[in-house]
This record gives structure tokens, sequence and C-alpha cells, in this order.
């Protein structure tokens, strides 16, 4: 249980990225999205979200500090 605290400690940014992402990714999807379905990233509510987790993961993951 303590290294699992420690984890989550040193990777929070990386979870709120994954969070923030998700959430973009679900609001991208309802609002602008694909009414055609042939967008193969905003056609289903899964890729769109999937998607904007990875760009959240990278994106918060470029502000983190290393450890000297």
């Amino acid at each position: 249980m303590n290294k699992l605290i420690q984890i989550l400690k040193k990777s929070w940014l990386h979870l709120v990225g994954l969070l923030a992402g998700s959430i973009g990714g679900y609001l991208y999807w309802y609002y602008i999205g694909c009414s055609s379905g042939q967008c193969p990233l905003t056609s289903s509510v899964y890729s769109s979200m999937l998607f904007g987790a990875i760009f959240g993961f990278i994106l918060f993951g470029i502000f983190d500090k290393k450890e000297k």
C-alpha cells in the first residue's frame, strides 16, 4: 500500500493529464464530433476519449519535474 502511494505521488500530474484529456475528448465528441461517422477519431466517444487521454498524458507529462 505504501508503494502505491509513492507511485501516485510521483505521477499525479500524468493522472491529471489522463483525466483532463478524457474529459476534453468527450467534450470534443459531444460538441464537434462527426455526423457522418467517417472520421476515425471523432466518430466514437471511446476513441475520442482515448486519444484525448493520450494527448493529455503527453501534454501534462512535459511539465513534470524530474528528480536529480
